[in-house]
């Protein structure tokens, strides 16, 4: 594995914040996806994160994808393994109990959409580049994750659509199909990921209860996975935790009091 730092890791407040970083285009390698997937390991059991931010270094790129060099020179059994990981890696992101939010400084386009795909909360700096799946151009698919959590967020028409015509397009249009949340404006890259970050606070305690945000997410990400009714049963479960919690009884009792709750993510 490289020496290279791909991915940094900062806890800034009750925030990781983890920096893609492979200039000129923050492709991914498998040696900055295995620096990914420890990055969001970290964060997980850092009880003193309770969200987790992702972006890219620079200010055009968040992230381009695979590294077509590395993926044109290995064999079809070492990119499959290296797909394997991948699909590992964002599925861990996706059901890691706290909120993860993409931070899209610049094109988000092939695998770098993959990433933000898992995430669950998008939000882009306007006119600062491009999205889209356009690996139907290399003659492939996208194989992170792209061809399901896609149809997921957008639809099946749209999603068979975009990935077969491997079209991209600016973050307006982006968000009009969903699959961004919000765009800022923002001309500089630095006050665009600051500005994230503040926002990203706004779910850390003692604002927010934490754990309710983790299982509220994790409700969501896997019971829209599961039929309705086992989806009901997994949001009971995932309430009975949440009613035996210190931050319930603070909310019920702050609401009742009529007072501003306090939680502490327990």
């Amino acid at each position: 594995m490289s020496d290279s730092v791909l991915v940094h890791y900062e806890v800034k407040g009750k925030v990781a914040l983890l920096t893609l970083d492979d200039p000129p285009a923050n492709t991914y390698t498998h040696e900055m996806m295995r620096q990914l997937d420890e990055g969001i390991i970290k964060a997980r059991f850092d009880e003193s994160v309770e969200v987790i931010v992702i972006t890219g270094a620079g200010e055009k790129f968040f992230c381009a994808g695979a590294n077509i060099g590395m993926l044109s020179e290995a064999d079809p059994e070492w990119k499959y393994c290296f797909c394997l990981h991948a699909n590992e890696t964002l599925n861990r992101l996706e059901h890691t109990p706290k909120l993860v939010i993409a931070a899209l400084n610049g094109h988000t386009v092939g695998g770098g959409l993959e990433i933000a795909m898992a995430a669950d909360i998008r939000i882009a700096r306007r006119d600062a580049g491009k999205v889209g799946l356009p690996e139907v151009a290399l003659g492939v698919l996208p194989g992170t994750g792209g061809t399901q959590r896609l149809v997921r967020l957008v639809g099946k028409p749209v999603a068979i659509q975009m990935m077969a015509e491997g079209t991209t397009f600016g973050f307006d249009e982006a968000h009009a199909h969903g699959l961004v949340n919000e765009i800022y404006d923002h001309d500089d890259r630095d006050a665009f990921v600051d500005a994230v970050l503040e926002y990203a606070n706004g779910f850390t305690t003692p604002s927010k209860a934490t754990k309710a945000v983790g299982l509220i997410k994790r409700s969501v990400q896997t019971g829209a996975e599961l039929p309705f009714e086992l989806a009901l049963a997994l949001e009971r479960e995932l309430q009975a935790q949440l009613f035996a919690s210190d931050d319930a009884k603070e909310g019920l009792n702050a609401y009742v009091e009529k007072r501003k709750a306090e939680f502490t993510g327990s």
